[in-house]
C-alpha cells in the first residue's frame, strides 16, 4: 500500500521550520505545503532535487536525440559515449 504524504499547512512550517527540513532530508519524502487550504509548495531534501534535475537533464539529452535522429542528423557513436562518460563523471562529484 503507497505511503500517505505529508501535508502540512505553511502556519505549521513557520513554527516548526527547523524540524520539517530536518524530517525532508532524513526521510527523502516530500512535505507538501499548503496555504489557506490548497497546495502552494512541495519540499523536498537537495539530494532529492539534485537526482530530480540529473534525471531531467537526462530526459532532455534524450528528446534532443530523437529530434536528431527524426532530421537525420546526429554525431559519431563514439563521441556520444565519451561525452556520456563525462557526464556520468561529472554529476559523481
Amino acid at each position: 500500500m503507497p505511503k500517505a504524504p505529508r501535508i502540512i499547512p505553511i502556519s505549521d512550517l513557520r513554527q516548526n521550520a527547523s524540524e520539517v527540513v530536518r524530517s525532508v532530508s532524513s526521510s527523502r519524502e516530500p512535505v507538501f505545503i499548503t496555504q489557506r487550504g490548497r497546495a502552494a509548495a512541495v519540499m523536498v531534501s537537495m539530494e532529492v532535487y539534485k537526482n530530480s534535475q540529473q534525471e531531467i537533464d537526462i530526459l532532455h539529452l534524450l528528446a534532443r536525440g530523437e529530434k536528431e535522429i527524426a532530421a537525420d542528423t546526429g554525431y559519431d557513436f563514439d563521441d556520444v559515449l565519451k561525452e556520456a562518460d563525462h557526464y556520468l563523471e561529472a554529476s559523481k562529484i
